[in-house]
């Protein structure tokens, strides 16, 4: 088969390279179209993931208007000079239309019920929407659900191994106390309009933590001057293994305190959509993984206390162990459910 993979995000890069491999070994042509935004383009070339750049994301509402509209023409000739049989991408708008209009079926993985507004001009025209089964949302159209999130196609154990040696060679020794904290920009479609921790207690955060060793600061913008030495220094495609190693993690970004739940590290997660996201209620209250609430506060006091519990990996670790009992390789299902599409 012929599989156009379409990749705008740097999530979406994890969330589907182990396919783009997995489809190419079992014989398929992959082309993948992909986006200048954040690290997305640095992250394919770090995995050896060739792929074409179709647009760089612009600022603004009329910027991103155009950057989009660019975009699906781009797209259009892309997809008819490669002759697709099946298109994969996350919820995409320019996927979805551009498979539409050239009577291919377009596989779409979608997670997230805020985002409402995208997906009412994508899955319409989407063959095949895909969701996990905690999926609070409507879906128009074909839906498929599977026992699992997006992060576990790319750390599940069939696809993610511990290193300690990458964080050796970024100069972190991943047997000493560390912690990491992650502070989002709030730009996105789908983000709340709260722009997350305030100044003071990112400012908190770092302070209480630095008695229990290394403070590790992802953070999409710019940080203060006296926060930039906490600065994480690992390359973007080493971050999970800073997230596996770690003691504790807290931050306002959702994606990040699922990938540190599922890695088995005590997570605290400020909650800027005030609920609403059935991957939490069920990584918190089924598993206990992730505590996920909408005060700051909370959120310093929480992480602070699990720094100080010698305990606390251990538990997340038992607590990981049973929800990998009952979750799916997402990578393997997504694989098989292109192959089926695509040769319909």
């Amino acid at each position: 088969m012929r599989v156009l993979v379409d990749v705008t995000h740097p999530a979406h890069v994890h969330l589907f390279r182990h396919a783009v491999d997995a489809l190419r070994a079992r014989g398929h042509a992959v082309a993948v179209a992909s986006r200048e935004k954040d690290v997305t383009t640095d992250l394919l070339d770090a995995f050896g993931v060739e792929h074409r750049v179709l647009s760089r994301k612009r600022g603004g509402r009329a910027g991103a208007a155009r950057e989009w509209l660019g975009r699906e023409a781009r797209l259009y000739r892309f997809a008819r000079r490669f002759d697709p049989d099946v298109v994969l991408s996350r919820l995409n708008p320019a996927s979805a239309h551009v498979s539409w209009l050239l009577g291919v079926p377009n596989v779409v993985f979608h997670d997230t019920e805020a985002a409402s507004t995208l997906a009412a001009v994508t899955t319409p025209f989407a063959g095949v929407v895909c969701t996990p089964s905690t999926f609070e949302g409507g879906v128009r159209g074909e839906h498929v659900t599977y026992e699992g999130y997006h992060e576990l196609a790319y750390l599940h154990p069939a696809r993610f191994e511990r290193d300690p040696a990458t964080l050796r060679d970024a100069g972190i020794e991943p047997e000493e106390p560390y912690s990491v904290l992650r502070f989002i920009s709030a730009d996105a479609h789908h983000d709340a309009d709260d722009d997350g921790f305030s100044l003071d207690a990112k400012r908190e955060l770092v302070a209480g933590l630095e008695p229990h060793g290394d403070v590790h600061v992802v953070s999409e913008g710019a940080l203060p001057a006296d926060l930039e030495p906490y600065a994480a220094r690992v390359p973007p495609e080493s971050v999970h293994q800073l997230l596996a190693h770690a003691n504790v993690y807290a931050g306002d970004s959702s994606t990040m305190a699922t990938e540190a739940g599922v890695l088995g590290t005590p997570t605290v997660r400020l909650d800027t959509f005030d609920g609403g996201l059935g991957n939490f209620d069920e990584l918190e209250e089924r598993y206990g993984l992730v505590h996920s609430t909408t005060d700051e506060r909370e959120v310093v006091e929480r992480t602070l206390a699990l720094a100080a519990d010698d305990d606390a990996g251990a538990r997340w670790r038992r607590r990981r162990r049973d929800l990998l009992a009952e979750k799916i390789d997402v990578t393997a299902f997504a694989v098989e459910l292109v192959e089926e599409v695509g040769s319909a």
